[in-house]
């Protein structure tokens, strides 16, 4: 397991500021053993679960051309058919993943292929399961084609997440699996292909990033 690159400002910030606030209770507040120990060990699980939310954890990549492999981590919370009024302005399936903050959040491309759009939408902060979070909330759009199909992959802001990350622009040749961005503090990733491809998930399945594969492209 490594640690994300963009984890390092925030790390950085927090252990600097726990340092701070544990210092002067500890200088302050020495009389009280209990409480001081007491915040040193909160101060601890914190610190820890930061850290551990920009983890990158070791795997084994699924690959394969006409596959579609989750871009994140989490759990599925929609599959239906929707408009998409973006980007194709059609009927598209829509499979969507809710990323808690306990999740790894690194972002990956779930094919490989040429990136047609790279776009960034200022917006709300709703709960990132909220039906209108997907067109309202603050979002990057990326469709990557593979000469044959297009896929829309939609990064989504939550209530907690408040930064969105995202690497691509359009041009640029992209590979299945590559880092497409990161999402900060709880999101979700919606996905949306042509209508009639064969999904491979189910509703409140858990999936991993790189790993599991969503769809089989026709």
């Amino acid at each position: 397991m490594t640690i994300h690159r963009e984890g390092t400002a925030t790390i950085t910030l927090v252990f600097v500021l726990l340092a701070l606030i544990n210092g002067a209770i500890f200088y302050w507040l020495a009389s009280s053993p209990l409480l001081c120990w007491t915040v040193f060990g909160i101060s601890v699980v914190f610190f820890l679960f930061i850290v551990s939310f920009f983890r990158i954890p070791s795997r084994n990549m699924e690959q394969g051309e006409g596959l579609v492999i989750a871009p994140a981590d989490g759990k599925v919370v929609v599959i239906e058919e929707t408009f998409e009024a973006e980007y194709f302005k059609d009927k598209r399936l829509q499979v969507s993943i809710f990323m808690s903050p306990a999740n790894v959040h690194v972002n990956r491309n779930p094919i490989s292929g040429e990136v047609k759009l790279s776009q960034y939408h200022a917006g709300k902060y709703l709960v990132a399961w909220h039906p209108k979070s997907s067109t309202e909330n603050e979002r990057h759009t990326v469709v990557i084609g593979n000469g044959r199909q297009e896929i829309l992959v939609r990064q989504i802001a939550g209530a907690l997440a408040r930064r969105i990350v995202n690497y691509l622009k359009a041009g640029m040749q992209v590979r299945q699996n590559e880092e497409m961005g990161f999402i900060k503090f709880g999101s979700r990733v919606d996905i949306y292909l042509p209508v009639g491809t064969k999904v491979d998930v189910a509703l409140e399945q858990t999936v991993r990033g790189g790993q599991t594969v969503i769809a089989k492209l026709g």
